[in-house]
C-alpha cells in the first residue's frame, strides 16, 4: 500500500523551514501531498498561483512531490486522496501545543494519523509571517526561503 501524507499549509509563502519538511517527510512517505488551504477569510500577502508556483518551482525535481490547492477540513481531502498520513512541523513548544489540539480532533473524527517532524535548528525560528513582515520592510527574504520564491516589485 502507497503511504501518502498530506502536508497542509497557507504557504505564505512556503519558508526554508517548510522545504526542510516537506525534504525529510519524502524519505518518510511514497508521496507528499503540499496542500494549500483556501481560506477566504485570510488576507494573504501572495496569490494563490504565486503560492503554488513557489512550492512547485522548489520541487520540479521531486516526483514523490505534489502540489494542490483546497477548501474545507483537511481530514475530508485525505479521505479523498486516499492519504492516512497528516505530516506537520513542529518549531516550538507553542507549536505543538496547537497542533496537538488539531491532530486529537482529525484522529477523532477519522482514522488520519499526524506526524510530527522537528524543524531542523537552523530553520526553527523561520515563520511564513516573520518572512513576510521582512519583505514588507524591504529586507533579504531569499535568505529564509528557497530559492522559487521571488517578490515581484
Amino acid at each position: 500500500m502507497k503511504r501518502k501524507a498530506v502536508f497542509p499549509g497557507s504557504f505564505d509563502p512556503i519558508t526554508n523551514g517548510h522545504y526542510d519538511i516537506i525534504k525529510r517527510g519524502i524519505s518518510l512517505f511514497d508521496e507528499v501531498i503540499v496542500a494549500i488551504g483556501i481560506n477566504s477569510d485570510k488576507k494573504y500577502m501572495f496569490s494563490l498561483e504565486d503560492r503554488k508556483k513557489f512550492v512547485e518551482d522548489a520541487f520540479k525535481d521531486e516526483p514523490k512531490v505534489t502540489v494542490i490547492t483546497y477548501e474545507g477540513l483537511t481530514i475530508d481531502l485525505c479521505r479523498k486522496l486516499d492519504a492516512d498520513f497528516i505530516l506537520r512541523g513542529l518549531r516550538n513548544p507553542a507549536d505543538f501545543e496547537f497542533e496537538k489540539a488539531i491532530a486529537h480532533t482529525n484522529r477523532r473524527l477519522s482514522k488520519i494519523e499526524t506526524v510530527f517532524l522537528l524543524t531542523a535548528s537552523k530553520t526553527s525560528y523561520i515563520s511564513s509571517s516573520i518572512v513576510r513582515d521582512v519583505i514588507r520592510n524591504g529586507g533579504d527574504y531569499t535568505v529564509l526561503v528557497p530559492d522559487s520564491v521571488v517578490v515581484k516589485k
